[in-house]
This record gives C-alpha cells, sequence and structure tokens, in this order.
C-alpha cells in the first residue's frame, strides 16, 4: 500500500474515533459535572456567555433552553446515595429539606433525556405539592407503581436520570454550590 494511502486511512480513522468519542462524552454526560453534591452534580455556567464549549454542548443534548445562574440552578442525578446507578424497576425514598430557591421541581428521564411515558401521565413533583410548599422536610417515593405520598413514576425503565430545578436561587446564581443541602436519594427494594 502506497505511504499518501496509510496516512489517508490513519487519518479518516483518527477523525472518526474522535469525534465518535467527542459525540458519545457528549450524550453520556451529567447535566453539569463540574460540581458534585453527593449523587448530585451540577455546573456554574448554564445559560450564560461565559458557558465552556463543553457545558454548551451538553446544554444544547440534554437541557434544551438553560436559564441563566441568577433565575434556576439545575442539579442532576443519575445514581443513588450510595453511588449505585438509578433503576426505574426500584423503588427509592427521596428526602429533603429546605432548598436555596423561592420554588423546585423534580423530573425524571431516560438516560437519552426523554420524559419517562407512564399510566399517570405524571412526570415531575414540585415544591407547592407539599403544604409547607418544600420549606420543611419532605419526601418523593420514585417507583414504577403508584405509591402513598407525593409520587414520582419511574416507569419501570431500567436507568433513568433525575433533574432538581431550582428557580430564583437565595443566592442570587452567584453562591458556590457546593455548599448547597440536596435531597438524598436511598434504594428501598426492587
Amino acid at each position: 500500500m502506497k505511504r499518501w494511502a496509510r496516512y489517508l486511512i490513519g487519518a479518516l480513522a483518527g477523525a472518526a474515533v474522535g469525534l465518535g468519542g467527542a459525540v458519545w462524552l457528549v450524550r453520556n454526560a451529567a447535566l453539569g459535572n463540574n460540581v458534585a453534591i453527593g449523587p448530585w452534580a451540577t455546573g456554574r455556567s448554564f445559560g450564560s456567555a461565559s458557558a465552556d464549549p463543553y457545558t454548551r454542548a451538553v446544554v444544547a443534548v440534554k437541557g434544551l433552553l438553560a436559564l441563566p445562574a441568577q433565575e434556576a440552578r439545575y442539579y442532576t442525578a443519575a445514581t443513588d446515595s450510595d453511588g449505585a446507578p438509578l433503576d426505574g424497576r426500584c423503588r427509592y425514598l427521596i428526602l429533603g429539606g429546605e432548598l436555596p430557591a423561592a420554588w423546585w421541581s423534580m423530573t425524571a428521564y431516560d438516560p437519552a433525556g426523554y420524559l419517562i411515558a407512564n399510566p399517570a401521565n405524571r412526570f415531575s413533583v414540585a415544591s407547592n405539592a407539599f403544604q409547607s410548599g418544600g420549606r420543611g422536610g419532605w419526601s418523593i417515593r420514585l417507583a414504577p407503581t403508584q405509591q402513598p405520598g407525593a409520587w414520582l413514576p419511574s416507569g419501570g425503565v431500567p436507568r433513568l436520570e433525575l433533574t432538581l430545578r431550582t428557580y430564583l436561587p437565595t443566592d442570587g446564581g452567584a453562591g458556590n454550590p457546593s455548599v448547597d443541602v440536596l435531597p438524598r436519594i436511598m434504594r428501598e427494594g426492587c
């Protein structure tokens, strides 16, 4: 084989591996992966001009229309508090307290970033679902079948991710999210 043909094949293979790796990395990234708080991850630059190209790519793929930090902060979790991947066939207890925001919501997504189909057509639980407005202790059950109290259906999918959106952060979006006290995610059974 001629030398130029080997170089061309090597360059094409390198480009294919590099592009494929970049696509895989962005599609499988957590939304905001530069600050970890227990099972939760977040970023500091969503919806801002200072966002790096990687954050912009992840938001473009998974976080449509991310608001700037002074309006919302997004946390994602793909594991429970013990580090095991979230499994939609299992039952989880999510325990939280007052979050650093005026209002919040929690949504379950499949790994591709889509809402999980479920017979109840329920896709999110928000702070206004609780008498206290989510200001005191609260709990949500994440499970494939209906549960008493605040229930977030998991649809029975093998893997899922949770997104916790906090609106109007009390620190105006300028604080350090790594000090935030976020909900615990505990597996109760499968």
